[in-house]
């Protein structure tokens, strides 16, 4: 009786310090008012995507030319744009492309650029070489550039858009790894695993990743508000999302021959960026502060 006592005591303990890091960190992510913020309106985006089908009525490509070009009304909270197609309507359908784009090309990015990473950092010497060279080709060209390239190439739709996103975030994610790799694998207890016997992949996977994670959850937050903007980017320029598709940054594309005379056209969908943007970056850096070890008491 004693011994099973003892034993669920020492599972306690080992379990303990784990929930209480979690508790630290929501604790320290609660108290940040802006990070909740930005949670909140983030949980709101993706519930909206979801929903979106079920909360309007009006078709986003059907085009109305009797009510084209009307301003914000009961009828059209946002008013219609040059074919009168409820803007609303379209913002609403496209807020399901904007975080799709935005989540599938920073896990894409991420899976890959955490490979690269930890595999440069644990073997170092000459593979970390050619890995970080390459790295250094791809981080040579600014991000919004290198995507104007691949989409130019691979030719204008969501899914290259995600391709394209997905590789210049891979140089991103595999530094960042690469740096906490290299400190976790310096220290006593993974010399003391090696000694014991264990394999490489057991000793990248159970005890260099989990002690790495803190640094990826922060990037990968932030990089989606860097996803959005890139996607609304090309799609401005005519090489994302294609008409009629309700894409925002399409939908400011062929509104701006309007936008002196009907403001509301592009304002609403610049809005739209601007919200998800500003939620993810909010987010971000809450995650980043309540992660930080050197900012724990």
């Amino acid at each position: 009786m004693e011994e099973t006592v003892n034993v669920s005591t020492q599972e306690k303990k080992r379990v303990s310090p784990q929930l209480e890091n979690l508790k630290n960190v929501w604790r320290k992510l609660r108290s940040n008012y802006l990070a909740m913020a930005g949670g909140i309106l983030i949980i709101f985006f993706i519930i909206t995507s979801f929903a979106g089908p079920w909360i309007v009525q009006n078709d986003p490509l059907a085009p109305n030319v009797a009510d084209r070009l009307q301003g914000p009304s009961a009828e059209y909270w946002f008013g219609t744009d040059h074919h009168g197609r409820d803007i609303f309507a379209r913002i609403i359908h496209g807020m399901s492309i904007t975080l799709y784009i935005g989540f599938t090309s920073v896990f894409i990015g991420m899976i890959f650029g955490v490979f690269f990473g930890v595999i440069s950092g644990y073997y170092g010497k000459k593979i970390d070489a050619v890995i970080m060279r390459v790295m250094d080709v791809l981080l040579a060209f600014p991000g919004i550039l290198l995507a104007l390239g691949i989409v130019a190439v691979l030719g204008g739709s969501i899914n290259n858009v995600i391709i394209a996103i997905s590789i210049f975030s891979i140089p991103v994610f595999a530094r960042i790894v690469r740096g906490s790799t290299l400190g976790v694998r310096q220290l006593e207890y993974i010399d003391a695993v090696r000694a014991l016997g264990a394999s490489d992949t057991r000793i990248i996977f159970l005890h260099i990743l989990p002690n790495i994670m803190s640094p990826i959850i922060v990037q990968a937050t932030l990089r989606i508000a860097t996803a959005v903007l890139t996607a609304a980017g090309l799609s401005f320029l005519g090489l994302g999302a294609q008409p009629p598709d309700p894409e925002w940054g399409a939908m400011l594309a062929a509104g701006r021959d309007y936008m002196w005379e009907y403001p509301h056209i592009t304002l609403f969908p610049g809005l739209a960026i601007v919200a998800v943007v500003l939620a993810f970056n909010l987010f971000g850096d809450g995650v980043r502060d309540a992660l930080d070890p050197k900012l724990k008491t």
